[in-house]
């Protein structure tokens, strides 16, 4: 028999036993077998040891760019694990206005291109607009992770998905998009690839939108954003327009309930936008407002006592300023009281009324109402008026500034006024943030409910017997003031036939509760207006229909004869019977009888 052997660096004691780290046998006496199966352990024990090392060095490898690594890719990465960064912009009935949808984005690892020229004519031939010299350079920079393109659609994925080049990969990814797309892109605004905002809410509210996933909900009522938006862009047409912009406002709330700013523009397409499209006329835009402003005339005529209503003025012969004079653009041919000055929108009587109480209690009355400082709201674009310093607020600014010239204003900082003078004196705070149910409005009063019920019948009396009779929508009690404004041309002169033509309308005028203001740069009369361009002839009427189109959708339905007569009546019976007086002969009989 053979006697076993026995390794000299294991224990004597212990046979040589075949196992993971026993040596072959060599001896002669060894067969094939044992011989073969020893050599296949030896290699197997190798190729183990390598297998771990490449574990530990691709360890390493991920470690290194976890804390190291290409930018791009680790956003991703985070973007991936957390889910949508940026948080959904609707409007107040939840109506999605902005909102990121995930995508992908293609990246190469120039490392692992095989043939970097083949790879370029791949790719191009998927994605034909990707500059050439610019895609050779990537696919030869060296580097791990070079993004080639964001957001690639589904089909561009596929197709680049197909080519099958090594070291292209797809790294997840998010793109922010505008489902209502022009409908309100000056409040929306957008933002740039990497989901930063760059105008409108999306840029105001930038923090607010990445910190906190909740949707953010806006004033906007999308449904009236869009018929506001029909309504000016026909009437834009209509009028050989340049632009036009507009406003809805709950009066007890300020908020802003549409928002619209002509010519607009395609947020998901933001960079194709002309910078007249992107301009916001509401809001940026400063103007002079024209015969709007004589609501805030009237209204602190009478409210410091330094008019009446039947106080009379003469309103025939024009007011001169220097070497300049007031007139009126339709002569009535006869002294006006204040009733009749407010009503057929005289400057030449507005300006005597400033007269009595001078530029010093006017600039103060303006101050107060939040006309002289830049307007607040939760955008960036935000223009500051052009108002004269108390020190050169002189007699020109004193009688010009009563009927809406010298003195530059944008529309939120207009319609916020309006709105405190017909809300009894209270102030209305604009916004463009969805108030919350137990929002309590300001109990301070810049004039007195009296006075604020005079001028909501005046204004009712511009609709039914002045200057915006076209106002005067069907079953609801609208008041309003019509406003023509000449343009100012680049060497401080006022332009000839350059106009603003706008309407502010308030509804219902007894109590109002909604404001609607619009206006249009420089519109050009047609037949039906006869030639007139001004704002009773081509945005009264506008306004006439957004009033009907929105009504209902606030709740409000049209009122029956009976009942307009009826509250035709609560609306005139603080102006008194003498104010009858002032009517033209044809009106007369109408009046009477909706008056007390």
């Amino acid at each position: 028999m053979t006697t076993g052997r026995f390794s000299s660096w294991g224990d004597p004691s212990q046979p040589n036993l075949p196992g993971l780290f026993s040596f072959p046998k060599r001896h002669r006496l060894s067969t094939p077998s044992e011989q073969a199966l020893g050599i296949a352990r030896i290699r197997l024990n190798f190729i183990f040891v390598i297998f771990a090392f490449a574990w530990l060095l691709i360890g390493a490898r991920l470690a290194y760019l976890t804390l190291n690594g290409e930018p791009n890719a680790r956003a991703a990465q985070s973007k991936d694990e957390a889910g949508a960064a940026r948080a959904d912009i609707v409007d107040r009935n939840g109506t999605v206005l902005a909102t990121s949808l995930p995508t992908t984005s293609l990246c190469v690892n120039s490392k692992a291109i095989i043939d970097a020229d083949e790879a370029s004519r791949k790719l191009r031939s998927v994605l034909p607009d990707l500059n050439a010299q610019k895609l050779d350079e990537d696919l030869k920079s060296g580097k791990h992770c070079t993004i080639i393109r964001r957001h690639l659609s589904p089909r561009q994925n596929y197709e680049v998905n197909r080519l099958g080049i090594a070291g292209v990969e797809f790294l997840p990814d998010e793109r922010r998009v505008y489902p209502a797309a022009n409908a309100a892109a000056h409040v929306v605004g957008y933002s740039d690839i990497d989901n930063n905002g760059l105008s409108g809410i999306e840029m105001s509210m930038d923090k607010r939108l990445t910190d906190n996933p909740e949707p953010l909900r806006l004033s906007l009522d999308i449904r009236i954003q869009s018929v506001l938006r029909s309504e000016l862009t026909a009437t834009m047409d209509e009028f050989g327009a340049k632009g036009g912009a507009g406003i809805v406002m709950d009066l007890r709330t300020g908020e802003l309930l549409a928002l619209v700013s002509l010519p607009d523009f395609d947020p998901n397409h933001a960079g194709a936008a002309s910078d007249e499209q992107r301009f916001n006329r509401i809001t940026l835009g400063v103007y002079e407002m024209g015969s709007t402003f004589k609501i805030f005339n009237t209204a602190y005529a009478l409210d410091s006592g330094s008019s009446r209503l039947t106080d009379t003025f003469d309103t025939v012969h024009p007011l001169a300023i220097g070497r300049f004079s007031i007139r009126d653009f339709d002569k009535e041919g006869r002294n006006l009281n204040v009733a009749e000055i407010f009503t057929h929108s005289s400057n030449i009587g507005s300006a005597r009324m400033a007269q009595k109480f001078g530029g010093a209690k006017q600039r103060a009355f303006f101050s107060r109402l939040g006309l002289t400082e830049k307007a607040t709201l939760e955008l960036p674009e935000i223009g500051a008026p052009l108002v004269p310093l108390a020190k050169d607020w002189g007699e020109a600014t004193t009688l010009t500034t009563s009927f809406g010239q010298g003195i530059a204003v944008n529309a939120i900082q207009l319609v916020s006024a309006v709105g405190t003078i017909v809300n009894d004196g209270h102030p209305v705070q604009p916004t463009l943030l969805k108030r919350d149910d137990g929002y309590e409005p300001d109990i301070d009063t810049v004039i007195s409910p009296h006075t604020s019920a005079l001028i909501r019948g005046l204004m009712r009396l511009v609709v039914t017997h002045g200057t915006a009779k076209k106002a005067d929508a069907e079953g609801y009690l609208v008041g309003g003031k019509t406003g023509t404004a000449q343009k100012t041309s680049g060497k401080k002169r006022y332009a000839e036939n350059e106009r603003l033509s706008s309407f502010l309308g308030i509804f219902p005028a007894n109590a109002p509760r909604y404001l609607v203001f619009a206006v249009l740069d420089n519109p050009k009369g047609n037949a039906k207006t006869y030639g007139f361009a001004t704002g009773g002839w081509v945005v009264a009427p506008a306004v006439n229909s957004v009033i009907s189109q929105i009504a209902p959708l606030l709740g409000i339905p049209p009122l029956t004869k009976e009942e307009l007569q009826i509250t035709e009546r609560q609306i005139l019976k603080p102006l008194g019977s003498t104010v009858i007086d002032g009517v033209p002969a044809e009106d007369a009989a109408s009046l009477a009888a909706a008056a007390p």
